[in-house]
């Protein structure tokens, strides 16, 4: 079943969306983790393919814990999930905000004693437990309580009073190197933190994470990339199925004889007679500059380099090799040619930015949204 959120332009490319492909990923990642929940990342909107459809369809595949970056985006999934969801917040507990995760319902992962303190007394002013989690920094020295903190927690349990600890959790640096030495140190140490929390549940893995082996699973893992068909395991092959699919339209076509150029700083210059098509895409639609001179398209089969800058809402793609096309016809920028973790080596970066960056102007289109099982 295929579903669009509004009719496209006849001048618009199209970016879509197989939810099927996430229900799928998500059910083999499940089934890597013999005894552990399995949870979903959908911040920045769904790694840029917009949360409320990816977490609507993770939800019927039976994804229950959900995580975003912050109180607005928990906000905004809240309410297109059931009431029996949970929502986390991995930015934690700002000033201010604790009357508004309590009235949505929404879960903080507190990060420092400060915090764990706030939303001690918004409970005792509510007058019931306040659910939570418990974030320790086991090495990327970025959010979580540091070891002196967590030690003063350990030491203090009182200093959770009111607080229902969901979870105690930690998030790896590493993952992505299974050979990387800080994978097994943040193991160690969380492993010793989580155990003078007795009878609370752990949270550890991420997408990579779950392919380190079970020491790592705990209790529930938080995929986030591998759910959108980013390689979890670089350098082996990928065991996801592709979820996106990107074609821009062609608006024209022209044929040049040497020495023309193409495009901003003529960057580009012909050797030979060279049909050229542009095409309705560029960095504004989150289609990394980076690519200029390196990327490409596909027509069909035939891969069609670009030809010069990528520029703000457009891109030039030689198209010689690929005489049969017309204005109006679309390339593949990404898909089954052009995976997102091919795309990102050429760019210099990463699956993630890739899909993030990815622009409000490309029409949306949702494919395979099937129903709940059983419904």
């Amino acid at each position: 079943m295929a579903t669009e959120l509004q009719p496209a332009r006849a001048s618009q490319s199209v970016l879509t969306v197989d939810l099927g492909a996430v229900a799928a990923n998500y059910r083999l990642l499940r089934a890597r983790l013999s005894r552990a929940r399995c949870g979903a990342a959908v911040k920045a909107d769904g790694y840029g393919l917009g949360a409320a459809r990816i977490a609507g369809a993770l939800a019927k595949a039976g994804c229950e814990d959900f995580f975003v970056a912050d109180l607005g985006e928990a906000i905004a999934l809240r309410e297109a999930l059931l009431p029996s969801a949970r929502v986390y917040v991995l930015n934690g507990l700002l000033p201010g905000e604790a009357e508004e995760f309590c009235r949505h319902g929404i879960v903080p992962v507190l990060n420092d004693l400060g915090q764990i303190a706030a939303w001690a007394a918004a409970a005792r002013v509510v007058g019931r437990p306040l659910p939570a989690i418990v974030h320790f920094d086991t090495g990327m020295s970025r959010l979580g309580l540091p070891p002196a903190e967590a030690a003063c927690l350990a030491d203090d349990p009182l200093r959770l009073s009111g607080i229902d600890l969901h979870y105690v959790m930690s998030h790896l640096a590493c993952a992505d190197e299974p050979e990387h030495p800080l994978n097994h140190a943040q193991l160690a140490e969380f492993d010793l933190l989580r155990r003078r929390f007795q009878n609370v549940a752990a949270s550890l893995a991420n997408s990579s994470g779950i392919f380190l082996g079970p020491d790592y699973h705990f209790d529930l893992a938080r995929p986030g990339c591998a759910l959108y068909g980013i390689n979890p395991v670089p350098g082996h092959p990928n065991p996801m199925t592709p979820v996106v699919r990107l074609e821009a339209k062609i608006l024209q076509l022209r044929e040049i004889d040497p020495p023309r150029t193409v495009g901003y700083g003529a960057a580009h210059r012909v050797t030979a007679k060279t049909r050229v098509a542009t095409v309705a895409a560029g960095y504004a639609d989150g289609w990394l500059r980076a690519l200029s001179g390196r990327g490409g398209a596909y027509v069909g089969d035939v891969r069609v380099p670009f030809a010069g800058r990528v520029s703000m809402d457009l891109i030039t793609l030689d198209v010689t090799a690929a005489p049969q096309v017309r204005v109006g016809d679309s390339v593949e920028l990404m898909g089954e040619h052009l995976p997102v973790d091919d795309i990102a080596a050429t760019a210099g970066t990463i699956g993630y930015e890739i899909l993030t960056r990815l622009g409000s102007r490309f029409h949306r289109r949702y494919i395979n949204d099937f129903p709940p099982a059983g419904a």
